[in-house]
């Protein structure tokens, strides 16, 4: 999900869909570039792609992390971008695509839900408010757009049943924001901490053995209620481990839990 000031929008390719505003598109086996644009990718996962792709795979989150992504800390970013790693063919394939369409369609990751839709965060400084903007942004190839079928944004966004995704994805977003200034220091982006705070984000089943199998529980207080819940569910765990890193590195206060007094 894309992060933006006031002065950004213009700029971006695409068109903005203010409310109301519609758009062409349907997708099925019966136009020429079906499952064109699962090849050939730079697929960010967001935190809530990898907790629901593992789940569909049965892998833990060490096995879908080591099989599935690469880690890639871009110049001038602070924390590392998880990228769905793509087959190893001519085409660069999704590794999830089947002669029939894509084989994780209803766990499929955020941006491939969106599509031909991209998501945005449009943040007004003045009111340190953020508002989702979406942009209709069809690569050349799509024959999906000249389809009669017409959408408004938030159609769209019920159709491919995209709300929790995009409710996840917010959240990652708004945590993401506080990167734009180096935390690390001296330590830098591959230092204790930055692997810690990853775990956190992208792991969770580490994450998981963290609190329940270290001194966590010690130096934090947990409500009895969410503890019970993160014990199995991941979803719950990935919002805690959003608040904790935000606690762990900057100090912001969490209401998913507190430290405890020495």
């Amino acid at each position: 999900m894309k992060q933006l000031d006031l002065e950004d929008v213009d700029r971006l390719p695409g068109l903005r869909l203010r409310a109301g505003e519609t758009f062409g598109f349907r997708c099925h086996p019966g136009i020429a570039c079906f499952n064109r644009c699962c090849r050939n990718l730079t697929l960010l996962l967001y935190p809530y792609d990898v907790i629901r792709l593992k789940a569909r795979l049965g892998l833990t989150s060490d096995e879908f992390l080591e099989r599935h992504t690469d880690a890639v800390l871009r110049p001038g970013s602070h924390f590392a971008e998880v990228l769905l790693r793509m087959a190893e063919n001519s085409d660069r394939t999704c590794p999830f695509l089947c002669d029939t369409g894509c084989g994780v369609y209803s766990d499929r990751p955020d941006t491939c839900r969106t599509f031909p839709l991209e998501q945005g965060l449009l943040h007004h400084a003045a009111t340190n408010t953020d508002e989702t903007i979406f942009f209709f942004r069809p690569p050349d190839f799509c024959l999906g757009r000249y389809e009669a079928k017409q959408w408004t944004a938030p159609e769209w966004v019920q159709d491919q049943e995209a709300d929790a995704y995009h409710r996840m994805t917010i959240r990652w977003a708004e945590l993401q924001r506080l990167f734009q200034n180096d935390p690390w220091g001296a330590e830098g982006p591959m230092g204790a901490r930055a692997k810690m705070a990853f775990m956190a984000a992208y792991n969770i089943d580490r994450f998981r053995e963290f609190v329940f199998g270290s001194s966590f529980l010690k130096r934090f207080k947990v409500k009895p209620q969410l503890l019970a819940r993160i014990q199995k569910d991941d979803v719950q765990l990935m919002l805690l481990g959003f608040d904790w890193i935000r606690l762990f590195l900057w100090g912001i206060r969490s209401q998913l839990l507190k430290p405890r007094q020495p």
